[in-house]
């Protein structure tokens, strides 16, 4: 399986080239990004770490966040004052709990909207942006990009990886993967299906063609 390009695509944003890059967890989004930075000079705007900065120690959003949880989603040992976040421990918490999942979400997501509009009209220059979101579709946010990029694999290698990465048992990471969208669903809606099942040259050609 290789790239999936329709014939047509959405219609650019005010002539820029908007990539809007997603997959489920452990898919593969962060080795593509890499690549269309490094080796192409793309900038990529990256919700993963919008949403870290949103929380960051002493934030606003990270007290909020502290006082709603309570003390075990802060780092052992730091002073309650500075709501520093534990982000796996928080990650535990939410993603067991889809009432406390939407909860945070409602915290966060328009911070992280609020920073993308600000880089996108910093990078207004730009010929292509890329925005590396990883529920733009369960989000909405298809507006936002001139197109869809998918990065897929199969649903035992999300596991697999996702298990590894984050030191995860099976039940954790079937639990988190659930919380998303089933890569199934998200295929149908792509513009361009990035297939990571392989190796890194492989993919390393696909977001090649796929960027040209």
């Amino acid at each position: 399986m290789g790239i999936d390009v329709p014939a047509e695509t959405n219609a650019s944003q005010g002539g820029q080239r908007r990539i809007g890059l997603t997959g489920g967890i452990a898919s593969g989004k962060s080795s593509v990004a890499r690549l269309l930075a490094e080796r192409h000079g793309v900038p990529v705007l990256d919700a993963d770490g919008y949403a870290r900065e949103a929380l960051a120690p002493g934030s606003a959003a990270a007290r909020a966040v502290a006082a709603h949880f309570g003390g075990g989603v802060l780092a052992r040992g730091s002073d309650p004052d500075a709501a520093l976040i534990d982000r796996a421990a928080l990650g535990s918490v939410v993603f067991a709990d889809p009432a406390a999942r939407h909860w945070l979400e409602q915290l966060v997501h328009p911070l992280v909207r609020e920073r993308f509009d600000a880089e996108l009209a910093r990078l207004a220059g730009a010929p292509v942006v890329v925005l590396m979101i990883p529920l733009l579709l369960e989000a909405g946010l298809e507006g936002l990009c001139s197109e869809i990029w998918l990065v897929d694999c199969d649903e035992t290698q999300q596991l697999e990886r996702l298990m590894a990465r984050n030191g995860l048992a099976e039940a954790e990471a079937r639990a988190r993967i659930g919380a998303q969208w089933p890569l199934a669903r998200k295929r149908t809606l792509a513009t361009v299906v990035i297939d990571n099942r392989g190796t890194l040259f492989a993919l390393e050609d696909q977001v090649a063609r796929a960027l040209a």
